[in-house]
C-alpha cells in the first residue's frame, strides 16, 4: 500500500503558497544544541486545513463519497448520513480511551474505516466491506479534505540542519499516511530526509495526541538513550498549545513556526498555553540554521 498511497498523494497535490502571518520573528543563537525535531502538519508541510482531521465541514460529505468511489465501493447511501457514521467511529473511539484514563486520545484512522465500511454495508449504502482496503479509503478521503505542500525551503533547511551535525526527529499527530505524504512530496523517505527511525513519534501508533506530554517524553526518553538532554534539542511547531507548551515542560528548547496564517495556532486565552512562550518565533524554516 505504500507505494500506492504516495501515488494517491502525488496525484492529488498541487503546489500551495503560505499565507503570510504578520508575525516579527524573533530569531537568537541557541546552543549548544545537538537534535531538532519538527511538527509535521502546518510546519513542514503546508495543511490547506490547517492540521491533520480539519478539513472544513462543507464539502466533506461529497470527499467520502468520491473516496469510496475511487476505492472501488461506490456509495448507494446518503453522503452527509455515512459522513455522520464516520465522525461517530471517531468520537467513539475518543470515549473509549477518555474512559480508560488517556487524556487526549488518539484513533487509529485505518480502524475507523473498517467500522464504518462494515456499518455502510449492513445498511446497504455499499455493496460489501470485505475486499474493500480501509487505507486507500483514508488516503483518498485525507487528500481531498486537506491538500498538502511542502513549505519553502524544507529541503535546504533539513540539509542545513544536517551538514550542521543536528540529529532530527518528528513528533505529529499523524496517521499512517503522514510518512508517506512526506515521501510522495519530496522524493525521500523520512530517513533519507535525515530523521532518524528512533526519534519519529507518531500520534495513532500511541493512540495518544498532543497536546498530551505522552509523545514529548517518549522523545525525551530517545533523546536520552542517545545521550542528548532535552535542553539539547529544539521543537518546531505552529501550535502554541499542541507543540510549544509541551514541549517547553519537558525541557526542550521551542520555536513557534509562524510561516502560514492557515496553521498558526497562538490560542490566546487557551489556559493549557496560557504561561508557555517559544524561544524563536521563525516566519521561515530557513531561520532556524541561524538559530541553532
Amino acid at each position: 500500500m505504500s507505494e500506492d498511497c504516495r501515488a494517491i498523494i502525488r496525484r492529488h497535490s498541487a503546489p500551495l503558497t503560505p499565507i503570510p502571518t504578520g508575525e516579527e520573528p524573533l530569531l537568537r543563537r541557541l546552543g549548544p544544541l545537538e537534535a531538532v525535531l519538527f511538527d509535521v502538519y502546518g510546519t513542514l508541510l503546508i495543511s490547506a486545513s490547517g492540521d491533520i482531521g480539519a478539513g472544513a465541514l462543507d464539502g466533506r460529505g461529497e470527499a467520502l463519497a468520491a473516496a469510496l468511489t475511487a476505492a472501488a465501493a461506490p456509495l448507494r447511501g446518503p453522503a452527509a448520513s455515512a459522513l455522520a457514521v464516520f465522525n461517530q467511529q471517531i468520537q467513539r473511539g475518543h470515549q473509549e480511551a477518555l474512559a480508560g484514563g488517556v487524556d487526549f486520545p488518539e484513533v487509529d484512522i485505518v480502524e475507523v474505516w473498517e467500522n464504518a465500511l462494515a456499518v455502510f454495508a449492513a445498511r446497504g449504502w455499499i455493496a460489501a466491506a470485505a475486499g474493500v482496503d480501509p487505507r486507500t479509503v483514508a488516503v483518498e478521503f485525507e487528500v481531498r479534505t486537506n491538500p498538502i505542500w511542502p513549505m519553502p525551503g524544507l529541503l535546504a533547511a533539513l540539509e542545513g540542519l544536517r551538514r550542521g551535525g543536528k540529529t532530527l526527529g518528528l513528533i505529529s499527530n499523524a496517521q499512517f499516511y503522514t510518512p508517506q505524504a512526506l515521501w510522495a512530496l519530496l522524493g525521500r523517505s523520512t530517513e533519507e530526509l535525515g530523521f532518524a527511525a528512533d526519534l519519529q513519534f507518531y500520534s495513532y501508533q500511541h493512540r495518544r495526541a498532543k497536546p498530551s506530554d505522552a509523545l514529548y517524553r517518549l522523545a525525551a526518553a530517545a533523546l536520552q538513550r542517545r545521550g542528548i538532554p532535552p535542553g539539547r534539542a529544539l521543537y518546531v511547531g505552529n501550535d502554541m498549545r499542541n507543540d510549544v507548551a509541551p514541549a517547553a515542560r519537558l525541557g526542550f528548547h521551542t520555536a513557534l513556526f509562524a510561516g502560514d496564517a492557515r496553521s498558526l495556532r497562538r490560542r490566546r486565552g487557551d489556559p493549557l498555553c496560557a504561561d508557555a512562550a517559544a524561544d524563536l518565533v521563525v516566519t521561515d524554516l530557513g531561520d532556524l540554521l541561524d538559530c541553532v
